[in-house]
């Protein structure tokens, strides 16, 4: 496998990008979504669908670390995925804080704000292990697929990798978030059917974005990787 590439003009841009992203998928996925009208298929809950708020970007999060592992290589992904744990810290942390800080007298949305942004450790700890675990072993998945097949079947080391990616993360942060697991950390948990429900349309959903949106994502590798021949040519 070629040597990997230095980081140049557009890293900064795609670490910026995915660090965003990840930041902004936290905070929305406080709020837990329910699509359809409730049904039940022997025991398992088909309808409504469960989801949270940080489905909306998160997949985008996993096109962007195969852009950094594909085109830069497994060292430059896994310093893009511990900024991006460091600073979901740091934005826990802060709230935490800001919520302990007593309210102005004339505030009036104190509860509110705590109920949303405010520091709730099971969704913490769920957000970071799972997150954690799930951009690691895409990028790794993609990197040795890579080292296997070299240029070719990029789609194959996407997909791949995705899949294996997004199970662990899905898995993890519903099991730990809203789980058995959850009730340890203090916390409560969703029945087990609609828990299942959570984990399975939570996985279905994130790969089929990925799935979707992979003619992006061949445009933005080719994009970015002639952007960075243009650079190590000047």
């Amino acid at each position: 496998m070629p040597a990997e590439r230095p980081p140049r003009g557009l890293t900064d841009l795609v670490v910026a990008s995915f660090v965003a992203l990840l930041l902004i998928a936290n905070v929305a996925a406080t709020k837990l979504i329910e699509l359809g009208p409730h049904f039940s298929l022997g025991g398992v809950q088909i309808l409504p669908l469960v989801t949270d708020g940080g489905a909306v970007l998160f997949p985008l999060t996993y096109i962007l670390g195969d852009v950094l592992a594909e085109v830069y290589g497994l060292r430059q992904a896994r310093r893009a995925i511990v900024l991006g744990f460091a600073m979901s810290a740091l934005m826990s942390v802060t709230f935490l804080v800001v919520g302990m800080a007593p309210p102005a007298s004339d505030w009036t949305l104190q509860d509110a704000w705590v109920s949303v942004l405010g520091f709730v450790p099971r969704i913490v700890v769920a957000s970071l292990v799972a997150y954690l675990l799930g951009q690691l072993l895409n990028a790794w998945v993609l990197v040795v697929i890579k080292r296997r097949t070299g240029e070719s079947r990029l789609w194959v080391r996407l997909l791949t990798s995705t899949v294996a990616g997004e199970f662990v993360d899905t898995l993890v942060f519903c099991t730990i978030a809203f789980g058995p697991l959850g009730v340890w950390m203090g916390g409560g948990s969703i029945p087990l059917p609609a828990l299942i429900n959570y984990i399975a349309v939570g996985f279905v959903y994130k790969v089929g974005v990925e799935a979707v949106l992979l003619p992006l994502t061949y445009r933005v590798i080719a994009a970015v990787k002639r952007r960075e021949d243009a650079d190590s040519g000047r």
